[in-house]
């Protein structure tokens, strides 16, 4: 092997010639050190090299393992709801995010209208038969806000009543739609969710498809003055043709003490592969908020102002809607 080429980097002593060599490619020489040349090369970005992702792994690993040793210890935390903020990351979350990201391929339009800190009401349309936008919802808040903030809905009774639903609910952070508990929520500093045409709205007919049903009395906006929020209106489309509803069999819905029973091309005619929703594309819009700030304490006590409120809120979302219904190619893509 040929001898190396020493440089040396003290400029001050003399450089001793060294003899020539015949080589076969002859190997350019500096005239001056090269301070880069010196500089070790950086390491691999982090996940690049096998050792690297095996050490990511045992992470992983180690993180579950002390997961299960808070949950089967008790050292972890629920607020005075019953929320689980890290079962909701870890668990529920990761759950709800391959439906989220692959299957219905949500794309999200106007998260910075939502705020950075402090409480803020989020007031959406509510469709598809079954409440997966609610769900969806909370994930986009959650994976787009720069904050990663947590969205707490608020759920009608029957969530509640059924056994394992009751439970997760909690645990994701839902709670009992009355303008009690929204108001203490708002005023800790919480992003609230509602969907003011509950059943009315998820178990409309496939014809009434995005036309928005009543907005109720208007409970939500008067628990927004009081509390001094602003509301975000928020539109969603695609969830509506998850399960497309053609019928309702009202009869057994009664005996069974649901508010509908709901027939569509699957369901019930195939079982419960029929259960199984149509791999739609879905869009969630936030629209610019609407301040409530600037109200006096007792505007929440006035009907016209809720109504003219309300009826600002359902109309800028119905608007969002028809928009958002003309700009899409598909209902799949």
């Amino acid at each position: 092997m040929a001898d190396a080429k020493v440089i040396p980097f003290d400029e001050d002593r003399p450089r001793r010639r060294m003899p020539r060599r015949v080589r076969a490619v002859p190997a350019p020489v500096p005239a001056e050190p090269d301070p880069a040349a010196a500089t070790p090369a950086p390491a691999p970005e982090p996940g690049t090299a096998p050792a690297e992702r095996g050490g990511g792994w045992d992470r992983r690993i180690a993180g579950g393992l002390a997961f299960l040793r808070r949950r089967v210890t008790g050292e972890y935390e629920v607020d005075d709801f019953g929320y689980d903020k890290e079962l909701t990351d870890q668990v529920l979350m990761s759950l709800m995010r391959p439906l989220y990201d692959k299957y219905f391929r949500v794309e999200v339009k106007g998260i910075e209208n939502i705020p950075a800190e402090g409480g803020a009401l989020i007031v959406a349309n509510h469709s598809g038969t079954l409440p997966l936008d609610g769900l969806m919802l909370q994930v986009a808040v959650h994976d787009h806000h720069p904050a990663e903030r947590h969205l707490r809905l608020l759920a009608a009774d029957l969530v509640f009543m059924l056994p394992v639903v009751n439970e997760l609910a909690r645990k994701a952070g839902h709670t009992l739609a009355c303008a009690e508990d929204a108001q203490r929520l708002l005023e800790a500093g919480e992003l609230v969710g509602v969907m003011p045409e509950g059943f009315k709205g998820i178990g409309k007919p496939f014809g009434d498809r995005y036309k928005l049903q009543r907005f109720g009395r208007g409970g939500f906006v008067s628990t927004a003055l009081r509390a001094g929020t602003p509301i975000v209106p928020c539109s969603i489309v695609g969830a509506e043709e998850i399960y497309p509803m053609v019928g309702n069999a009202k009869t057994l819905a009664r005996l069974l003490g649901i508010p509908y029973f709901p027939v569509t091309p699957t369901f019930p005619w195939l079982g419960p592969l029929g259960a199984v929703p149509l791999p739609t594309k879905w869009t969630i819009q936030f629209g610019e908020p609407i301040p409530t700030d600037g109200y006096a304490a007792e505007a929440a006590e006035d009907p016209m102002l809720m109504f003219n409120l309300t009826d600002q809120v359902r109309e800028q979302i119905q608007h969002t809607l028809y928009k958002l219904l003309v700009q899409r190619r598909s209902v799949f893509f």
